[in-house]
């Protein structure tokens, strides 16, 4: 007698690399696949490892030297008008020392209170005026003007001292004679009113920028509408 071998065929044990019916599925129907994730649009922003930077750090460098130059220039004339606006400190020799003709006055602190005045005035009339010629800002932009603005308050200072009166006052007190009033060379000793024209400078363009600057809408993330899957 021989037993009869099994059919490879079992309907209730299904292949194992079918996939399993749910409780909720009907019978001898196969779970559909899940849906896929809906795709997402790349924005058209999105560039990658691209070689974009190159160019645009050369082009912000270039704003920064232009505009550091531009403004630092104008510190001759921030060094000319310190020296018209400037009280003066009158001093008079006895023919041994160099003293002061008003030892009470307050002509020093007013000098180098018109400086950082100037340096103010200067900030603000910087910051508007890039801000003018060149309407997009950046970067290099605002660096290069609180570079020129430094540059130019040193500048400036620098060239109020060499354009004024003699530094040697040995030498002046002789020029002018014993008991004679002569004007002593202006003298800043408040190094932090160099930062002034810089400071003023940024703040005024940043501000002018936010208020009155063009405004780039970042690009909106496109969304594909989801595919329907029939089971």
């Amino acid at each position: 007698m021989t037993v009869p071998t099994p059919s490879s065929h079992n309907p209730d044990h299904s292949h194992p690399s079918a996939p399993q019916a749910g409780p909720g599925d009907q019978p001898g129907t196969a779970a559909s696949p899940p849906p896929p994730a809906p795709p997402y649009a790349m924005s058209a922003g999105y560039g990658g490892h691209g070689g974009a930077g190159g160019p645009l750090a050369l082009r912000e460098l270039r704003d920064a030297a232009v505009c550091a130059v531009a403004v630092a220039v104008a510190g001759l004339l921030l060094g000319v008008l310190w020296l018209w606006l400037a009280p003066r400190v009158p001093l008079y020799s006895d023919g041994r020392v160099v003293l002061f003709r008003h030892p009470e006055g307050e002509e020093a602190i007013g000098a180098e209170g018109v400086f950082g005045l100037l340096g103010l005035a200067f900030g603000v009339v910087t910051g508007i005026a890039v801000f003018l010629f060149r309407r997009k800002g950046g970067v290099g932009v605002v660096a290069g003007l609180g570079v020129g603005g430094l540059l130019g308050s040193v500048l400036g200072w620098r060239a109020g001292i060499w354009f004024g009166p003699e530094t040697n006052l040995p030498v002046a007190a002789r020029a002018a004679g014993k008991g004679v009033t002569f004007d002593a060379p202006l003298e800043l000793h408040a190094y932090g009113l160099l930062l002034a024209w810089p400071f003023a400078a940024v703040l005024v363009h940043l501000l002018v920028t936010a208020f009155f600057g063009p405004h780039d809408e970042g690009p909106a993330a496109v969304v594909a509408a989801p595919q329907k899957w029939e089971s």
